[in-house]
């Protein structure tokens, strides 16, 4: 137990050590940080100030943007202010709390893109059984499943870390706290913790991406049977979903499903889940769906005319 209790902080060396490019980096991530933040909230205060915005894939949107927001707020802050700073460090209950947050919101993004796709294949599949299946007390109970769920994959996260003997270097070349990293500073073999790892996150990242897929495809190949203008609305949501399912996955599962190897474009990947995608779902999501635009547009309308009353 002392071993643990040897590094009580740890040193993160961010994606640069450059002055000059920390300071671009900083401008750079400050912006998709914000953007990020502003996108989703304003997607969530759309759907929640929009009656027509009542089904059920616009209250998974919610938790979307909300996931994403959160997703973000782990990892994005602590390495803007970092770039500014001469000292990176992180405390060590600071670590695992970054890695708790970002595993329980990854996790939530996940099971929500997978409700999200549940959705669409019974809009599309089983319209006359829409209602009856996707009632508002079925996407509710969906919905205290995925907090539960994201909270038992994090937690195990974090019994994971926990076993983990730190007695050495506490220097992590990242720009925030996850179990890869911190597999390379623990004093011990790591050969079992990292099977474990795979088996969790590496097989949720997997499993997942396996099963949105092949929703999809059913979802896609049903389409043959729809008139016109059902089969260009559907594919207008899918397309959009396929995107965002791939930019989060693909990097995911070149993280999650190996040996404990650090390879010097981890952190550029780690950048697309981490900051890219949170900030790409309200563009993929507004952009492609008319609905989302109409009532943003008409929000902001009312916006203006009550600021100019």
């Amino acid at each position: 137990m002392e071993m643990k209790n040897n590094v009580t902080q740890f040193i993160l060396l961010g994606l640069t050590q450059d002055p000059e490019k920390k300071k671009i980096v900083f401008a750079i991530f400050l912006v998709f940080y914000t953007a990020t933040v502003l996108g989703n909230l304003l997607i969530i205060l759309t759907i929640k100030a929009s009656p027509a915005l009542g089904a059920p894939m616009y209250f998974f949107l919610t938790y979307l943007s909300f996931a994403d927001s959160c997703f973000s707020s782990t990892t994005a802050p602590k390495m803007i202010v970092d770039n500014l700073s001469k000292k990176q460090t992180i405390s060590f209950d600071g670590c695992m709390t970054q890695l708790f947050g970002m595993h329980f919101f990854g996790c939530m993004e996940v099971l929500v893109l997978i409700l999200m796709a549940y959705d669409r294949y019974v809009a599309i599949c089983k319209p006359l059984h829409y209602t009856v299946i996707m009632n508002q007390k079925i996407c509710g109970i969906l919905i205290i499943l995925v907090w539960v769920g994201s909270f038992l994959h994090s937690i195990t996260q974090i019994f994971l870390a926990l076993s983990l003997p730190f007695c050495g270097p506490n220097v992590i070349d990242h720009y925030f706290c996850d179990l890869q990293p911190l597999l390379k500073l623990a004093c011990t073999d790591t050969y079992v913790i990292n099977l474990l790892v795979v088996s969790n996150s590496g097989a949720i990242c997997m499993m997942s991406f396996a099963i949105l897929m092949s929703s999809y495809i059913f979802i896609l190949y049903s389409l043959r049977n729809h008139s016109a203008e059902g089969k260009h609305k559907a594919l207008s949501t899918c397309t959009s979903h396929i995107i965002v399912v791939i930019i989060f996955f693909v990097p995911c599962i070149f993280i999650y499903t190996r040996p404990p190897i650090i390879f010097p474009l981890d952190k550029l990947v780690s950048v697309f889940y981490t900051i890219g995608t949170p900030l790409l779902n309200p563009l993929i999501y507004t952009l492609r769906n008319a609905e989302v635009k109409h009532a943003m547009g008409k929000l902001w309308s009312n916006s203006v005319i009550s600021y100019g009353k």
